[in-house]
């Protein structure tokens, strides 16, 4: 899995981060967890899987004290070559590893965003809830976005091209090999339910929000799909689609967690 990211590093900001998609999907994360971030008081915030470090440096430019993490050296590396401030730190490390000795604090907020998740499995996601809840503060909060199983793009993209298989490719309980800049990584798909209900012993579901019902996904980059004036319609139709019923039909969703007890 390392060298599957490596390989994506320098030009995942190029593919994604600052890609119109890409930046119209993130908008809608973060309209979503301001209230959170935005709270007034600085934040002790874990991110997991932080890729090149877009999310983090917001986070830390709100002077909270940020540390970022991924489980690839050459993504860290893209990261920590951007402008950051001092209460931000990256490094490197598996989210797979983590325990609740791993970091010799506790967190206000931990979060991972597009879809590093989905790189875990059932069994591995009961861990990390347990993991994290050992992490956070008492009434801490955890917000993942993760890829749903019933994506409408994807369905309607496929099914016009003749390809039945990757319409439905998403709607498993098996993992599926999915294309990171032409290297294959084992993913699983999730619908908030699956979540919710995977961290439930230590988590109560605060949140849900779809990330992309009709922004498309991100390989639509290059169409016309993504360009002016379709794209503006897009985000204007996901500024007022949020109720969380539809969350397992958009290309992404957002949920919050707050810890129990």
């Amino acid at each position: 899995m390392h060298s599957d990211f490596d390989i994506a590093a320098p030009q995942y900001d190029d593919i994604f981060t600052y890609s119109n998609i890409g930046k119209a999907q993130r908008k809608l994360v973060f309209r979503h967890i301001n209230s959170i971030i935005k709270q007034g008081k600085n934040l002790s915030i874990l991110e997991l899987n932080c890729g090149t470090g877009a999310d983090a440096i917001e986070f830390a430019k709100l002077n909270h004290d940020v540390i970022a993490t991924d489980i690839s050296s050459g993504m860290i590396e893209v990261a920590k070559a951007k402008p950051h401030s001092k209460n931000l730190q990256f490094k490197v490390q598996d989210i797979t590893t983590i325990t609740k000795d791993t970091f010799a604090k506790k967190f206000d907020f931990i979060f991972s965003d597009f879809g590093g998740i989905n790189c875990l499995s059932q069994a591995q996601l009961k861990t990390f809830f347990q993991t994290a809840a050992d992490l956070l503060q008492p009434n801490g909060k955890l917000a993942i976005v993760l890829m749903p199983k019933n994506c409408l793009w994807e369905r309607l993209y496929f099914t016009l091209k003749g390809d039945k298989t990757k319409a439905t490719r998403r709607n498993t309980t098996e993992s599926v090999v999915a294309n990171v800049d032409g290297v294959g990584v084992e993913t699983w798909y999730y619908n908030p339910k699956d979540i919710a209900a995977l961290a439930t012993d230590f988590f109560i579901t605060t949140k849900v929000k779809p990330i992309g019902v009709t922004i498309p996904p991100s390989y639509l980059e290059q169409s016309f799909l993504a360009k002016f004036p379709m794209l503006p319609i897009f985000k204007g139709f996901d500024s007022i689609l949020t109720a969380s019923s539809l969350a397992k039909y958009a290309d992404h969703f957002l949920i919050i967690l707050e810890k129990k007890g």
